[in-house]
């Protein structure tokens, strides 16, 4: 389908990627204006969130790369700002942002753990405080986070934070979807299973022998026999961005291959 989000703008926090490929939230923003929406691409690394924007241009959409720290309140509020001089409004508001810290809690510092609770369920509530009195203004939007499998399974790596923040990310994601139902501002989660980006070179192959150990492994986990893709989970994030989802909120949507039905590991 096309032009599904025609008319509408959206806003990618987490827009850039962590390395050469699809990242989940450069597929997003792409697939986001693929359908129809202008795009704030939001990113620590402005060199990243100009070429996403750059992918969006070249096909013919419109497109603005803005850095910013979801770490810090006032930069996302700038970037929010600069947005609404672009655009005029934001009806889409996309948190992509995240860690991974490996190590329960005897061998996870303090600092690491607080860097988790700073980027998985910080943004959520920075970006909300920025985003929703615009929508509240408008009486309308769509909130989509990016939380994980791991918010509701244990999925075999030593993570204590990445657990314990994605489940926040979960109920937060609910607290909003309730809290504006009748100001007519829907929240919903997509639950990534193991999805093949950049990210999982550089924060989970040191758990195994090889890359190669990685990706066999993890391909083999889940029950239709692969990982994911970057463009899975861009497409559920614009279907319930979409007025085909208007009458679903506070939904946590796992997209995941099957895996999070799954009482064993496969392979």
């Amino acid at each position: 389908m096309v032009d599904r989000l025609a008319g509408k703008t959206a806003i990618v926090f987490g827009a850039g990627s962590s390395g050469p490929g699809w990242g989940n939230g450069k597929a997003a923003a792409v697939a986001y204006a693929r359908e129809g929406a202008r795009v704030a691409c939001i990113d620590l690394d402005p060199a990243a969130a100009e070429e996403t924007a750059g992918i969006i241009a070249s096909e013919g959409n419109e497109a603005v790369a803005l850095a910013a720290n979801v770490t810090e309140q006032a930069s996302i509020d700038r970037a929010v700002a600069a947005t609404i001089e672009r655009f005029g409004v934001i009806d889409i508001l996309h948190n992509n942002v995240g860690v991974t810290h490996m190590g329960g809690p005897v061998e996870l510092d303090e600092k690491a753990f607080q860097a988790s609770l700073d980027l998985n369920i910080g943004p959520v509530y920075r970006t909300s405080k920025a985003v929703i009195p615009h929508m509240l203004a408008k009486g309308r939007g769509a909130i989509i986070n990016i939380s994980s499998l791991a918010a509701i399974r244990y999925v075999g790596y030593p993570y204590f934070a990445y657990y314990a923040t994605k489940a926040a990310v979960n109920q937060a994601t609910v607290a909003l979807a309730m809290q504006y139902a009748r100001q007519g501002i829907r929240a919903n989660c997509v639950m990534p299973g193991l999805i093949d980006t950049p990210l999982i070179y550089k924060q989970i192959s040191s758990q195994y022998g090889s890359v190669e150990e990685m990706v066999a492994a993890r391909n083999a986990m889940v029950p239709v026999g692969r990982m994911g893709t970057a463009w899975d989970i861009a497409a559920a994030a614009v279907f319930l961005a979409s007025e085909e989802a208007q009458f679903i909120t506070g939904v946590c949507l796992p997209v995941d291959g099957g895996q999070s039905c799954a009482v064993a590991e496969f392979g």
